[in-house]
């Protein structure tokens, strides 16, 4: 008994070693990752004091000595001899701060989550490689090689990425591989080109084609575009009205026959619709400085580490300041000493889906303009964590990939099944080329020509310069289509229905120096209808855009920082033109009713009318439209848009759309459907929230916040931040969702730009360190940074806190 007792301790330390150093499943051993010498504890880092540390470190493959300036942000100014050394350096310092992100989103990007964390990925995995991520990247690929300058900063970034990984230990590894149990691998050039193509996934990837092609078979074609209309009501397009065209159109396709296409009853979660940007140039004559301004804002997922990382580049040729992403060369929006510019996602219709006709079960051949084609094959295999490979046939029709056969289950509702996808991010294409001649560029002419090579996903790119010129061109590569082509299913063995080459790029919407003194863009339609090409039928609501035009045409002697107010405008335009509308129809809580009258229209982040008022539009949308649109009739569809609900409410007051077809012996009218879902929108608030008061205020209902990339990963997030905003305001920011990067710039033709910025998050995407955050509170508050711009390595300035040299 004795000798049992004195054995139980040890036996039971046997087991929590054995468990602490064993992998269950996906998870990795505890032991090693509470391990004080190997575990998450040595990534803690110590905060940056004002003194200069000094540091030389050796890099193998450059070619000269390279010094890397780090200011009290930890923003790197490399200063190299030449591009080799200027790319190397700068895959390196990236790496440094942003390894792990780089990689994972990468992985994601080329199908590979499964191989970290297990057949929970492999769904998601599977759609990303049908979808043609790895075949577009290859594309790519190709098509970067083509120009050598590109070829050198790609394969000298990848040289400095693997530099940094090849000096890690175990024990240096950025602490979501020891969370996750896995280790880097080598870099290759091929994942920046996947990397570029997967913002064609986040920005280019949207399709309402079998939503409405549902609609279009369950309702017919004059209530499918009577309800889903080509234009909106109100609309300020990013090309003024009435600016003239430069260019003589080349001859439109003749439009297909119509065809109904197959339906879908399928239903999942989809891409977020608030993704958006803003970006706008002042003239110097309505600024102080009588220099053009610049401002920029992309709107993408709110995450940690962040999206952007901020760099200053130099070498021979070139001395740029702005944000890449990290995984590719060059810097991505920013500015030089001549010249700014700046992004927003143009969201035209790039996307289409033939409808493929097989001619039996092997699946080898296709129906195509009157004869049988061969289908191309290939294979995809899935490394799998903890399991065997899965290996994937992916057919290809000349259209593209028929990314979901017809008896499979598509991993999102929007995508069809037995349908073959022709996407422009399938396409050869030259990015990496613009944005290193956008880096270098001098005046306008050097800016349109770095815009020729570019394809896609298509980008505002907003564009001033201290000649004093300002501009704006929708920029990409537009498949030339009939009108409304693709706004439905197509058949795929009809050649009337393919593509018929692109618009000239010399036609691409574009606009300079624009009598009413600035040009700007926010998602809305490119131009007004008399643009002779077709485009795309859909794009982001038009408020922001309006907003945005309406304050820059009043505003009269602009500085930075009343551009700065105006990023951070959360003025509610639609509730200016859709509120009146409703308190003039609506009775109920009048506590409630008093909140909204007495709203200064402002979604600020203590405003309850605020809160009552998008709740209520949500509501309303649900209470309008879902007894025929919502996915419990069978199909998927879209909902009518906002817009189209004001009209309604304006002109319709009698349409057949305000009865509920659900409730049975009653015909319910406009005003039973405002009504209710008011009160509706009041009863769930209550539910969330308790009785109408503090816990109201627009920032606890909304709820934004900057979450880790990790899913879940809560502890390495910031949540619940105090912002207001919202999808329609100019300050676009909703829960998950909002300016991602806030940069102004104003020109000089003396010294160097003025220039100022903000992300909410840091540079370093190490949580163990000061800098992995640090940025949040002041992007919040709507306050920016000035941004240290220096033209030599020894330039002095008391915000450098470190001097790195790296030699070869």
């Amino acid at each position: 008994m004795k000798f049992i007792k004195s054995i139980i301790p040890l036996i039971l330390a046997v087991v929590v070693t054995f468990a602490l150093h064993t992998t269950w499943g996906t998870l990795p051993p505890f032991g090693k990752l509470l391990s004080p010498f190997h575990g998450f504890w040595v990534n803690a880092e110590k905060a940056s004091s004002e003194e200069v540390n000094e540091e030389i470190l050796t890099i193998p493959g450059l070619q000269k000595p390279v010094k890397v300036i780090y200011d009290e942000m930890a923003i790197p100014h490399i200063f190299a001899e030449n591009d080799h050394d200027l790319y190397l350096a700068q895959g390196y310092v990236t790496a440094k701060d942003r390894l792990w992100q780089m990689e994972f989103q990468t992985h994601f990007a080329g199908g590979r989550i499964s191989e970290i964390v297990g057949d929970k990925g492999l769904a998601s995995d599977q759609f990303q490689r049908r979808m043609g991520s790895v075949y577009g990247a290859e594309q790519s690929f190709e098509g970067m090689k083509e120009d050598p300058q590109a070829k050198i900063a790609l394969e000298a970034y990848a040289d400095g990425i693997n530099a940094y990984i090849s000096s890690l230990s175990e024990r240096d590894l950025p602490l979501e591989y020891k969370l996750l149990n896995y280790k880097p691998e080598p870099w290759t050039p091929i994942k920046s080109a996947l990397f570029l193509k997967n913002m064609s996934f986040v920005l280019a990837s949207g399709t309402d084609d079998l939503k409405m092609t549902n609609i279009l078979r369950q309702y017919g074609r004059e209530v499918a575009e009577d309800l889903f209309p080509n234009y909106p009501f109100e609309e300020s397009p990013i090309i003024p009205t009435g600016s003239p065209i430069d260019f003589k159109p080349v001859p439109i396709p003749a439009a297909p026959k119509d065809f109904m296409g197959l339906g879908s009853a399928m239903t999942t979660p989809e891409k977020d619709p608030n993704i958006g940007s803003n970006n706008w140039a002042v003239s110097g004559n309505k600024t102080v400085s009588g220099m053009p301004i610049l401002a920029n804002d992309p709107h993408l997922t709110l995450s940690l580490p962040s999206i952007w990382y901020q760099v200053q580049l130099v070498a021979p040729g070139v001395n740029v300041y702005g944000s890449t992403m990290p995984g590719t060369p060059n810097v991505i929006t920013g500015f030089n000493k001549n010249i700014a510019w700046g992004v927003t996602n143009v969201g035209s219709d790039v996307l289409d889906w033939y409808q493929v006709k097989f001619k039996d079960a092997s699946k080898r051949e296709y129906w195509h303009d009157g004869k049988w084609k061969k289908t191309k094959l290939r294979i995809e295999t899935f490394k799998i964590k903890g399991k065997k490979d899965f290996v994937d046939t992916v057919f290809f029709t000349h259209h593209g990939p028929v990314v979901y056969l017809s008896h499979e289950k598509a991993f999102k509702s929007n995508i069809p099944v037995g349908h073959a996808l022709r996407w422009i991010a399938h396409e050869k294409s030259q990015e990496l080329t613009t944005f290193y001649k956008l880096n270098r560029a001098k005046n306008y002419a050097d800016y349109t020509d770095a815009l020729r090579f570019y394809s896609a996903p298509a980008q505002n790119f907003v564009f001033a310069s201290n000649e004093g010129d300002i501009a704006l061109w929708v920029n990409g590569k537009f498949p030339l289509k009939s009108k409304l082509q693709g706004k439905y299913l197509m058949d795929g063995t009809d050649a009337a229905a393919d593509w018929k080459g692109f618009i000239p790029q010399a036609h691409n919407p574009h606009v300079k120096n624009p009598v009413r003194g600035f040009v700007s863009s926010a998602n809305q339609f490119s131009t007004d209808p008399s643009y002779p090409y077709y485009l795309g039928w859909q794009y982001a609501p038009s408020e922001r855009g309006r907003r945005i035009n309406e304050r820059l045409t009043a505003m009269q002697k602009v500085t930075i920082d009343s551009l700065r107010g105006l990023q951070n405008d959360n003025y509610n335009i639609r509730a200016r033109k859709l509120l009146p509308l409703l308190l003039a129809k609506v009775k109920g809580n009048e506590k409630a009713l008093a909140e909204l009258k007495n709203w200064n229209l402002q979604n600020g982040p203590e405003s309850i009318a605020a809160t009552i008022f998008e709740t209520w539009v949500l509501t309303l949308q649900s209470f309008l439209w879902d007894d025929e649109f919502d996915a419990d009739v069978k199909v998927p569809m879209n909902r009518p848009a906002v817009d189209r609900t004001i009209h309604l409410i304006e002109y319709e007051s009698a349409a057949r759309w305000w009865d509920d077809v659900k409730t049975k012996g009653k015909k319910e009218t406009m005003q039973d459907i405002l009504t209710s879902s008011f009160k509706a929108s009041l009863d769930t608030l209550v539910k969330h929230h308790g009785p109408m008061g503090p816990e109201w205020a627009w920032h606890k209902h909304k709820q934004t916040g900057v979450r880790h990339l990790i899913p879940g990963m809560d502890a390495l997030s910031r949540l619940h931040i105090p912002v207001g905003g919202g999808g329609t305001m100019v300050n676009a920011t909703t829960t998950k969702t909002g300016p991602s990067w806030r940069f102004i710039v104003e020109l000089s033709k003396t010294g160097n730009p003025k220039a100022f910025g903000i992300y909410p998050g840091g540079q370093s995407g190490n949580p163990g360190s000061s800098h992995y955050d640090d940025l949040i509170d002041t992007w919040a508050k709507g306050e920016l940074k000035p941004l240290l711009y220096l033209d030599n390595p020894n330039q002095s300035s008391n915000r450098i806190r470190k001097k790195l040299t790296l030699s070869k």
